[in-house]
């Protein structure tokens, strides 16, 4: 019995929280301006160390804005841990962060490319994953296309920038990144090689 509460559980609060969000797209981008600078005006960055934020779900852009406001409030003991984005979420109210997510969501995300030589490996680990050492496909979780689930909370990452995504993996293995769903992310990364988490950064950047 206690083992399908947990599940129930968070689904209905995932279920509320897509419910609840009430973020404004045009307020957002009235908003937008302090996040150019970094991501774009459209949240299309053009420095792949950023992040592309245009067309990601923005209940998970609305979660990690949050997870920074946790991170800078505890010191980095909680939340998103991250120095550049404790400046920008500092002033921001519950209300802005909606705004900034939905109006970042509302944009398109600019296709990438994949390289000839990490289609096959890419591939393969991302939709089988390996079960002699326990990865768990990529696909499961973010879909065949790298969509994600905003539901569920599985962000988009076909696109991607490799770069990012490359350290983002390498965040999580090393547990520097911790903001993960029940640590599902930091469990299989803690699992991948260098190669595995170069082969499948640069895989992403144009899978669709």
């Amino acid at each position: 019995m206690n083992k399908m509460l947990l599940p129930l559980t968070l689904i209905f609060g995932l279920i509320g929280t897509a419910q609840a969000f009430d973020g404004d797209a045009e307020a957002g981008k009235a908003k937008s301006a302090v996040c150019a600078a970094c991501h774009n005006a459209d949240g299309n960055s053009v420095v792949d160390m950023y992040p592309k934020l245009a067309g990601q779900h923005a209940t998970y852009l609305y979660k990690q804005l949050t997870n920074y406001k946790q991170g800078m409030a505890s010191a980095g003991k909680e939340g998103r841990n991250n120095s550049i984005m404790f400046g920008m979420v500092a002033a921001l109210s519950d209300q802005d962060m909606k705004d900034l997510s939905a109006y970042f969501a509302s944009q398109k995300m600019k296709s990438g490319t994949t390289p000839e030589n990490v289609i096959a490996r890419g591939e393969a680990l991302y939709r089988g994953g390996d079960a002699q050492r326990g990865i768990a496909a990529c696909i499961a979780c973010h879909g065949p296309r790298g969509s994600g689930a905003s539901l569920s909370g599985f962000p988009k990452i076909s696109f991607q920038h490799a770069n990012y995504l490359k350290t983002t993996l390498l965040e999580f293995r090393s547990g520097q990144r911790a903001n993960d769903m029940n640590g599902m992310m930091r469990d299989i990364a803690k699992k991948l090689t260098d190669e595995d988490i170069e082969v499948l950064s640069q895989y992403l950047g144009g899978l669709h």
